[in-house]
């Protein structure tokens, strides 16, 4: 691990207890969270994307206004959900952040995950899927993506305005490429990602089961994604980040909050039809969460760890939250701050 940043689920509820109540709330808290975090030296600042539900949705006006209210933290999401996107827009949209951020974005994209609603994507226009959850349309749309962010020319120009030639779309960004993350679930999605050429996004789930430890199936996921990048014969060093719940215990409120950690382990579930495998969650002073993270086999094999926050106890808990795992637990896991430069991959020989 040499870089962290937070993920946020941006939920919002009218309820006692939470300080974000409404959207309004949690885009403004949002972004100051963003921006705290940056003079801390927090090298991400990343949201979930849901649709239908009391969450963040539409995430490219936070993600651009973070950008320019900071001076060197990555933006992006984890993970825009494929099924719901125009793969052109969406490209147009990509690049343009890409540019106006410096390219200093982390794009997580994927199938999605499981709905509030029933098919939601074909509310939004697109249908036409033959899986139920959908991964067929994302898979479909995301290579139409692929293509227009690399220039491919993709419609044909009217023969008054530009002579008839088949005309990419614009802008464009000759990072953006390097910027995109595609979010994987399993070992054999790692594979594809590989293959793809493209960085790795794992979370705290994944929807498998294989007899092992969470961190030990995640670790499999992460070097077989490395190989496949390898065998495909793509020369770069991709990035790979993967998601934790990581709660320091410094004072009586984060024990209210959190204490009773070291009672947690992994869990074994049911998520949208699979038999999945759920990441436990740390929580203990610093010394313990340092030995703790070092034993943490994906968390070493990761160049970027991101840390799930619980943003409905607003911004000033958050950025306490944030500054203690700066102070007090990053730095002996190999972190540089965001003011070291921008955060590399490995490189895959």
């Amino acid at each position: 691990m040499r870089a962290f940043g937070f993920l946020s689920f941006g939920h919002y509820l009218n309820a006692r207890g939470s300080q974000t109540r409404n959207a309004s709330e949690m885009l403004k808290q949002a972004v100051e969270i963003g921006v705290g975090a940056d003079k801390l030296g927090v090298n991400g600042a990343y949201f979930r994307v849901h649709h239908f539900a009391s969450q963040q949705a539409s995430p490219m006006p936070l993600l651009a206004t973070i950008a320019a209210k900071t001076k060197h933290i990555e933006v992006g999401t984890g993970v825009i959900d494929m099924r719901y996107e125009n793969p052109l827009y969406l490209a147009e949209e990509a690049a343009s952040l890409d540019i106006l951020a410096d390219g200093r974005i982390a794009l997580g994209i994927s199938r999605g995950s499981p709905e509030t609603v029933v098919r939601g994507y074909e509310a939004f226009g697109y249908t036409g899927s033959n899986d139920e959850r959908g991964a067929d349309i994302a898979r479909d749309k995301f290579a139409l993506f692929l293509q227009a962010i690399d220039g491919a020319r993709l419609a044909k120009g009217d023969r008054q305005m530009s002579g008839g030639q088949m005309t990419p779309i614009e802008p464009r960004s000759a990072s953006l490429r390097d910027h995109i993350w595609w979010g994987s679930a399993t070992r054999e999605t790692a594979e594809w990602t590989g293959k793809q050429g493209l960085n790795l996004m794992s979370s705290t789930l994944l929807t498998e089961e294989a007899g092992m430890p969470f961190d030990e199936l995640q670790a499999e996921q992460i070097l077989r994604f490395r190989e496949a990048y390898r065998a495909a014969g793509h020369k770069g060093a991709p990035r790979v980040s993967v998601s934790r719940s990581v709660f320091p215990i410094m004072n009586a409120q984060d024990a209210a909050y959190f204490g009773g950690g070291e009672d947690r382990r992994d869990g074994i579930g049911v998520i949208d039809g699979f038999r999945s495998t759920f990441g436990r969650t740390y929580a203990a002073e610093p010394d313990r969460l340092i030995e703790e993270l070092k034993r943490d086999k994906a968390v070493a094999l990761a160049d970027t760890l991101m840390l799930t926050i619980p943003n409905q106890l607003g911004p000033e808990y958050n950025l306490h939250l944030l500054e203690s795992f700066a102070k007090h637990v990053a730095p002996a896991l190999g972190w540089k701050p965001n003011w070291d430069g921008p955060v590399t991959g490995d490189p895959i020989n």
